[in-house]
């Protein structure tokens, strides 16, 4: 009988060494790497691709404590590259810890949210901010800071820590799994939860209304009222009606998130449920609403836009903004993953999803649209769908 005494593995082979009582014998025999892999270089890369994924979150955590300690803000009020001891001097943190801030801020500039660039003679250098941190700025004009905290708050987070229970349970969405009830009630519920998704809405909608403001203003050429349902604090209809004279806006929302807003002449928050009734305007804006609900939903809310506007012919049109899913793949790969991380964070939180062009062109003709037009921006679309 053979025992084996001792196992090498030597890349592609491995042999075995075995003895018994009356001789000593090799036995060498080539095996396949594990899982029918070829070769070293593929189960390193293979190994690497799973560690690159298994600990990819430390690069959203890594950037929510940066907002955590204002490190966008205070290297934009340094109005110049700071170095990492004035950097340390102007962080809230236990002093202690100062030997640590260097690491993080090299995986945030390994991610590309900061540049070391040179500011002596001695190669002395600073951390300057990129297109990327200047967005998350709190106070710039177009922050995406309030959203970025409010998608890593742990009530969002923790879904996902319950997405494979989900699988296997009878809920509707992961959120259900983790907080036993829909984000919608939870945000009643908790004045906490309602604030922070408001907040991280408004700044996106600003976001929006900017852009638009640039690019697409034409869009609302012609149009003398509309109706921004879901609209939430006004953050979209603000700036809209500031840049687009004589275009008065009624932002429809549910009476949790306008309570205690006050409108003007020219912006009005009406309490009201866009599955039910949308009042009369010349257009109807949804931004980031259809995603977050079912096929079916999204027709029965498109049917009530539908019947809130004028003809065609009259400059009657519902105006959207959403994803658009690149499934031909004509965007880069990071660019197509993040577009699917939002369909997944649909599917994790409200039951929703993002669609491709082909999947919002039946919703528009299945609640009797005629037509549609689409103009990309970025990682969105605005969508002129017309009746």
């Amino acid at each position: 009988m053979i025992l084996p005494s001792m196992l090498l593995y030597n890349v592609n082979e491995i042999h075995y060494k075995s003895t018994n009582k009356n001789n000593k014998n090799f036995i060498s025999q080539k095996m396949a790497l594990p899982n029918g892999l070829q070769s070293s270089d593929e189960l390193l890369e293979a190994q690497a691709h799973v560690w690159n994924h298994i600990f990819n979150f430390i690069n959203s955590m890594s950037l929510k404590c940066a907002l955590q300690l204002n490190i966008p803000d205070i290297i934009h009020k340094h109005n110049k590259p700071i170095t990492l001891s004035e950097l340390i001097n102007a962080l809230p943190i236990n002093k202690a810890k100062s030997n640590h801030i260097y690491r993080l801020m090299r995986i945030l500039t390994h991610s590309k949210f900061f540049v070391k660039v040179n500011i002596s003679e001695n190669d002395e250098e600073g951390y300057w901010l990129t297109p990327s941190s200047r967005l998350l700025v709190k106070n710039g004009p177009s922050s995406m800071a309030p959203f970025a905290l409010a998608m890593l708050d742990p009530v969002l987070v923790d879904p996902w820590h319950h997405f494979g229970e989900w699988f296997q349970d009878d809920n509707p969405m992961a959120f259900v799994t983790a907080h036993g009830r829909t984000f919608w009630e939870k945000a009643i519920e908790e004045p906490r939860v309602n604030q922070f998704f408001n907040e991280a809405m408004s700044s996106d909608a600003q976001f929006v209304a900017n852009l638009l403001i640039k690019d697409c203003k034409h869009v609302f050429d012609g149009l003398k009222s509309m109706i921004d349902v879901g609209g939430g604090t006004g953050g979209m209809a603000k700036v809209m009606v500031e840049a687009c004279p004589g275009l008065k806006f009624v932002v429809l929302e549910l009476e949790h998130v306008i309570d205690g807003l006050k409108g003007d002449e020219m912006l009005t928050f009406v309490v009201g449920d866009m599955f039910v009734s949308i009042p009369r305007a010349d257009a109807v804006f949804l931004k980031w609403i259809l995603h977050d609900w079912s096929d079916e939903d999204c027709v029965k809310i498109l049917k009530k836009c539908k019947e809130a506007i004028p003809s065609k012919d009259n400059g009657g049109k519902v105006i959207i903004m959403e994803i658009i899913v690149d499934d031909k793949k004509k965007l880069d790969h990071e660019k197509v993953e993040t577009q699917l991380f939002f369909d997944m964070e649909m599917m994790t939180m409200v039951g929703g999803k993002e669609r491709t062009e082909k999947e919002w062109a039946k919703l528009f003709f299945d609640a009797g649209f005629t037509s549609y037009k689409i103009t990309l921006l970025g990682l969105r679309a605005l969508i002129e769908v017309f009746p």
